[in-house]
């Protein structure tokens, strides 16, 4: 029987342990990437196919917009303390906002509109009853055109606050598709927080300010209140429409209006209170 020197076997044997070693680290490493590949790959791919419209991603995207718009605490106490006052009214809202349907409960008993051009906002809030009523409706100008706009009324005499009634008039600034009971009706209260107004091509808020002071001049008394007067536009067409003089509160972003009827007047504001000039 043949016998190998234990001096020569070592190195052998270390040589085999080696190779199985070396054996055992490949096949790990090749089980490591078929397992992890497909997920790798299954995961790009549905990176790539969720297209950016996804229902998930708009709805998130949409609820960021609408946190952004929200009122601060103290300007919601500001105008649920109005209403309180007020309560029950005729109150009007132009815009849409979760919070403003407290508004509605406040002024129990009396009549709630809101008028929204968003149909998202209106197919996640329903409130068509015990007085309150949600109307879709349409702003076409974009915000840009607020100069020419506001030039125009300054030319026109269509827009003058002793025109005839609002529906028929020919100023650009008029609201004439809102529904009939916005015109039938004399507001106590009237909130201007729409349309969103927050880029040069969104719909500004030049007609819903114009007609918030048309439809206050309508009645007796009417406190018109505008959001977002941090804003150019806002701040601009409230001064020319709604006028200093009659600026009766603020708090936060809002401003408070008292307007009273002047149905023969033929400017909106005393001529030497109006801020904006050519």
């Amino acid at each position: 029987m043949m016998k190998f020197p234990g001096k020569k076997l070592l190195p052998l044997l270390v040589f085999i342990l080696a190779c199985l070693s070396i054996l055992r680290l490949v096949k790990i490493a090749i089980n490591t990437s078929h397992s992890s590949s497909p997920a790798a790959a299954f995961s790009s791919s549905v990176e790539q196919k969720v297209p950016s419209n996804a229902a998930g991603v708009h709805i998130g995207s949409h609820k960021t917009s609408l946190n952004a718009t929200l009122l601060a605490p103290k300007e919601f106490m500001f105008l649920s303390d109005l209403i309180r006052r007020k309560a029950p009214c005729n109150l009007l809202i132009f815009g849409l906002q979760p919070q403003y349907l407290n508004l509605s409960s406040i002024n129990a008993g009396g009549i709630t509109i809101f008028l929204e051009d968003d149909p998202y906002k209106i197919s996640e809030i329903n409130a068509d009853s015990n007085g309150t009523h949600i109307y879709k409706v349409e702003y076409k100008v974009p915000a840009k055109k607020a100069y020419e706009l506001l030039k125009h009324a300054r030319e026109s005499p269509a827009c003058a606050p002793a025109t005839s009634l609002l529906q028929q008039s020919t100023c650009k600034l008029a609201l004439r598709s809102l529904p009939k009971q916005v015109y039938q009706l004399k507001w106590d209260v009237v909130v201007v927080d729409g349309p969103i107004g927050d880029a040069p091509e969104a719909a500004g808020r030049m007609s819903t300010i114009y007609t918030a002071s048309m439809l206050a001049r309508a009645g007796t008394t009417t406190h018109v209140l505008v959001h977002d007067v941090h804003r150019t536009i806002e701040k601009w067409f409230s001064w020319e429409f709604l006028c200093e003089e009659n600026l009766v509160s603020s708090k936060g972003k809002f401003w408070n209006f008292s307007i009273s009827n002047h149905s023969n007047s033929t400017r909106f504001c005393s001529s030497d209170m109006v801020r904006i000039v050519n």
